[in-house]
């Protein structure tokens, strides 16, 4: 009896290293894969192609496993939350990697628990504006701003900055999140985490296909000319880093602590830079470590920072 407690102790804890491991860098190198597809496939497209797909497979994944399928008000919120987060925030997203790399893009991106905390704080007003959650908020704006500046001063700081509309896109994306995890809160959803998920998803991708006819992307795109790596990063955004990275994600929560589940929001862009650097052959000069290092430091303190209210609703990596 002792042998097999200790046998399934053993099993847990490698199944808990492994989630870990798909959710830190399986969703930390999904950023270089974006930017691989978008080279090729019109960025609102290929997210629509990546949150469709996922979508209908935790959909039927879950009406299979006998969960009941959505109302017409949860289909309603999920379609408003799949607005704000796969068209606003990850339409914006593959649509700045056009203009920003990979690594770069994902610290962007950290911003969100800091658009969140502004938000407990000013509008819903349950965060109070401690010296902590100040301090943090003034570092990760001077990381944001590193990125974009030319100069620091008289202190140049070398290399080029990322470029402004992209870098616009992509805050304006983190604020989206925000809003979203705010009326997550509210909105009545399916209480199942992974049907809410793949109903979102569902939704999203089909607002991002009608987002991509609006822009005329699929007069731009040409199945037989994209090559095989475009494709291969658009199965590895859709396998590896919605279906197989949410999974894991979800096992995480059911057991370990949210907090200790949560770190990923911090080593992601880590993950991020160093793949976008190793492999995808982007610059890794000073700017980009202090502002990545900033942004982080900042990301560290407010998740941390402990609130009765503060909840960050988790990226769909």
């Amino acid at each position: 009896m002792e042998g097999r407690t200790h046998q399934s102790a053993r099993i847990t804890r490698w199944k808990t290293l492994l989630a870990f491991a798909i959710i830190y860098l399986v969703w930390g190198s999904t950023f270089l894969a974006i930017r691989v597809g978008v080279r090729e496939v019109p960025p609102f497209l290929l997210a629509a192609m990546r949150f469709l797909v996922a979508g209908v497979v935790l959909y039927v994944w879950m009406v299979g496993r006998g969960e009941r399928s959505p109302t017409g008000r949860q289909w309603m919120s999920a379609s408003l939350l799949a607005l704000l987060i796969f068209v606003f925030d990850y339409g914006l997203l593959f649509w700045a990697e056009k203009r920003v790399p990979s690594g770069i893009a994902a610290v962007m991106m950290a911003t969100i628990p800091a658009f969140m905390a502004l938000s407990e704080i000013v509008v819903l007003r349950t965060q109070k504006l401690t010296v902590r959650l100040a301090t943090a908020l003034l570092i990760g704006i001077g990381g944001v701003g590193l990125l974009v500046s030319r100069s620091l001063g008289s202190f140049n700081l070398g290399g080029t900055p990322i470029d402004r509309t992209g870098a616009a896109a992509l805050i304006f994306g983190s604020v989206s999140w925000s809003v979203a995890s705010v009326l997550s809160r509210k909105l009545p959803l399916p209480q199942s985490k992974v049907m809410s998920s793949g109903a979102q998803m569902f939704a999203g991708g089909v607002l991002l296909t009608l987002a991509a006819g609006a822009l005329g992307e699929f007069r731009s795109f040409h199945p037989l000319a994209v090559s095989r790596e475009a494709w291969f990063a658009l199965l590895y955004l859709i396998v590896a880093g919605s279906i197989i990275g949410f999974t894991a994600y979800v096992w995480l929560l059911h057991h370990q602590s949210p907090t200790r589940v949560g770190t990923y929001a911090y080593v992601n862009p880590v993950v991020a830079v160093l793949v976008g650097y190793l492999l995808g052959g982007e610059t890794l000069g000073l700017r980009a470590i202090l502002g990545t290092l900033f942004v982080l430091v900042s990301v560290l303190v407010i998740t941390t920072t402990r609130s009765k209210s503060l909840k960050i609703v988790s990226r769909r990596n």
